[in-house]
Parts: structure tokens; sequence; C-alpha cells
């Protein structure tokens, strides 16, 4: 066994044991744990399975067969970046639509409390 395919082995052991102790901990949701250990268990079959890594690296025009693990993994950073994106802007727009309705209902209660004043 080669010092990569070690490293990739560690490597990938500890992300499914960091995202199976944030499942644990209930600070990971499901709707992404599901994600997470997908990847984190093809990480590991293919670090472990070197013919099926060379035979998709082939496939794929990778010439160095351990690169296509952290291709994939790169790959699959840029897609949960771009969905946290995703996330992040809806999650703008819905603030800005509640801070809009509270600006509103306190101007109402001010107006309220001013005219039982009178």
């Amino acid at each position: 066994m080669e010092r990569i395919q070690i490293f990739s082995i560690l490597i990938s052991m500890g992300l499914l044991v960091m995202v199976l102790h944030l499942i644990a901990t209930r600070r990971l949701r499901i709707q992404y744990s599901v994600v997470w250990l997908i990847t984190c268990l093809l990480l590991l079959i293919l670090s472990f399975w070197r013919t099926l890594l060379h035979k998709v690296a082939a496939f794929a025009g990778i010439y160095y067969p351990p690169s296509l693990l952290f291709l994939m993994g790169f790959l699959f950073s840029l897609t949960i970046i771009m969905h946290f994106s995703l996330v992040v802007s809806r999650l703008y727009e819905i603030n800005k639509d509640l801070a809009q309705r509270l600006s509103i209902l306190t101007l109402r209660v001010e107006t309220l409390e001013k005219i039982q004043k009178s």
C-alpha cells in the first residue's frame, strides 16, 4: 500500500468519523448528512479499491489516479458552496421581508399608541 493510498484512507475515514459525530450531536441536519455520508463512503471505497480508482481515473483522462479523489473532493466542495450560497441568498430575502414587515407593524403600533394617548 502506497503512502498516498494510506493518506487518502485516513482522510476519508477522518471525514466519515467527523460527519458521524456531527450527526450524533445533532449539529448536522439530516438533509445535509445524507450527501456527506455518501461522499465519505465513495471516497473511502475509491481509497481502498485501487482498481476501481484506476478505471474511473482512466475514463476521466486523469493520469495520476489518486488525484481523482482530490478532484472529487474539490468538486463536492464547490457544489456545497453553491448550495449554501443559494440558501444564504434565500435567507437574506426572507430576512429583508421580515424586517420590512416588522417596521410596518412597529409604525402601526406606535400610531395606535399615539391615538390612544390623545
